[in-house]
């Protein structure tokens, strides 16, 4: 990192025909700002979503926090807010299959950049909620609790949870028998009593243990001659 920082002063210096551009010096006060934040780590179905979101610091949006403390309602009210006032902002994601192939950790990864790498415009320095970050061609920082500290994280994580909160939605139609409508995805009493008697579906993330564990009991049933219309038991 100190390397970079020295040659890029160095070549600015040696060239001062050409101003640098704004935001690209390290000691600038003049960053664009972008902050990220995912969704849907943790359940059991469907995609982990990630956004990205640049506010306009003359475009103040009030009320902003962590998208877990926030009620649905109040969720979808700051969600309209920051895409109608937001400089630039990008959700996207990585499927069940991205998340089976390359763990959920690297998948998160994966639609983070996918988020930043969507921006209209090009931020200098990216904050990203959690003790990680992906690789990313501008500088980054983790901060753990950041979607409850700096509101552009808060608005990402916003934008990032009602999204996949949508789409689990949409699932619901397709797949009743879950309750994805209650639940988007998470491992409840319900979700996991109704994984087991109906075994997974194709948005169930086979690299998680419960789903695993579903689908070899669903198996197992089958296979037991108890369980066959009129085999002896």
């Amino acid at each position: 990192m100190t390397a970079a920082k020295t040659s890029r002063r160095k070549l600015v210096a040696a060239a001062p025909e050409e101003p640098a551009q704004p935001g690209f010096d390290f000691g600038s006060p003049q960053d664009i700002v972008c902050g990220v934040d995912e969704a849907g780590r943790g359940p059991l179905a469907g995609p982990v979503v990630a956004a990205a979101v640049i506010l306009d610091p003359k475009r103040r949006i009030r009320g902003l926090d962590d998208s877990k403390v926030l009620s649905a309602k109040k969720r979808e009210e700051l969600y309209e807010k920051i895409v109608e006032r937001s400089l630039a902002y990008c959700v996207a994601s990585a499927s069940v299959e991205e998340i089976d192939t390359l763990n959920i950790l690297h998948a998160t990864m994966l639609a983070m950049r996918r988020a930043v790498e969507g921006l209209a415009i090009v931020p200098t320095l990216v904050k990203i909620d959690g003790n990680r970050c992906p690789v990313l061609p501008m500088r980054s920082e983790a901060i753990v609790g950041g979607d409850a500290l700096v509101s552009c994280i808060s608005a990402a994580s916003i934008l990032a949870k009602v999204t996949r909160d949508r789409m689990l939605l949409e699932l619901h139609q397709d797949f009743p028998m879950y309750g994805f409508n209650a639940h988007a995805g998470y491992g409840t009493p319900q979700h996991l009593a109704a994984l087991f008697e109906h075994g997974p579906c194709e948005h169930h993330r086979r690299s998680f243990a419960p789903v695993r564990e579903a689908q070899a009991r669903r198996v197992l049933r089958v296979k037991l001659p108890g369980d066959v219309p009129g085999a002896a038991s």
